[in-house]
């Protein structure tokens, strides 16, 4: 199977999902978690919280999609290693797919997005370093977005609920939207939130659902060059070549016209 047409096939299915995690009043399926004795216990809009939990309800829909295509799911044998899922045709080919979540505004943006490591399995792309398989034995590296509202925290959330009053509690996200796109393109030339090596996702909804990250249009080469070279201040301090080569898709360009200048010097 061809990466083109994993992504076609799975684009299909991903579909669907809206309607699996919404009512039809827009509100998100979950209410809370619920013990033997049938009692239900609320939960906030903690976005850890709600990303593993959407990703508890889409994962059998998931292995269900791979049985009816002939591929085979296979989990992360650790937690916290890349991707969340691997989908194996019947030829060994393989294909990554990770889940990001990110709640969103009226201003047609995401709050955060990111995209993964640029260090460790990103450069080393031939060895198993947090990962199951290599990163370079994958025919393509997609990610599966899952955005949505959030909405007001209900005052009574330390309550218990008995299972008879299960209508009664309030949603705490819904209005749902998601997205199936490469990685490369939807990705920023900016890093994620934080000091980590994460590579940073545009933030607007329309770029990451049609997939027009500033790399779209340069091809996922220049992506993969761009972040396997990449140095925030204290990795060129300690790489001991002082401060970043670049910082953006601007310096980069300024980067690589001085090094073709230097290569045109050799070359006379």
């Amino acid at each position: 199977m061809t990466a083109k047409t994993f992504q076609k096939l799975l684009s299909e299915e991903v579909q669907s999902y809206k309607s699996l995690l919404e009512t039809g009043d827009g509100d998100w399926i979950v209410k809370g978690f619920i013990d033997v004795k049938k009692n239900i216990y609320t939960i906030t809009n903690d976005t850890k919280v709600i990303s593993k939990l959407i990703e508890l309800l889409l994962i059998p829909r998931l292995a269900e999609f791979a049985r009816q295509n002939g591929l085979v799911l296979e989990l992360p044998s650790a937690q916290n290693f890349y991707p969340d899922l691997t989908f194996r045709d019947a030829k060994g080919n393989l294909f990554a797919v990770d889940f990001k979540s990110s709640y969103y505004g009226s201003d047609g943006k995401v709050n955060a997005l990111s995209l993964g490591s640029y260090w460790g399995y990103f450069r080393n792309r031939d060895v198993v370093k947090n990962t199951d398989h290599p990163y370079g034995a994958y025919r393509s590296h997609l990610v599966l977005g899952i955005l949505y509202r959030q909405k007001t925290v209900d005052s009574r959330e330390k309550n218990v609920y008995p299972i008879r009053e299960l209508q009664a509690i309030r949603s705490v996200i819904g209005q749902f939207l998601f997205f199936l796109q490469p990685k490369w393109k939807i990705a920023s030339d900016r890093p994620g939130s934080g000091n980590t090596r994460n590579i940073g996702g545009v933030l607007e909804i329309d770029r990451l659902v049609q997939g027009t990250g500033p790399f779209a249009d340069l091809g996922e080469e220049v992506f993969d060059d761009y972040w396997m070279n990449f140095f925030n201040s204290a990795d060129a301090r300690n790489a001991g070549i002082g401060k970043p080569r670049y910082q953006s898709l601007e310096t980069y360009r300024n980067y690589l016209a001085r090094q073709q200048a230097l290569r045109k010097k050799l070359e006379k």
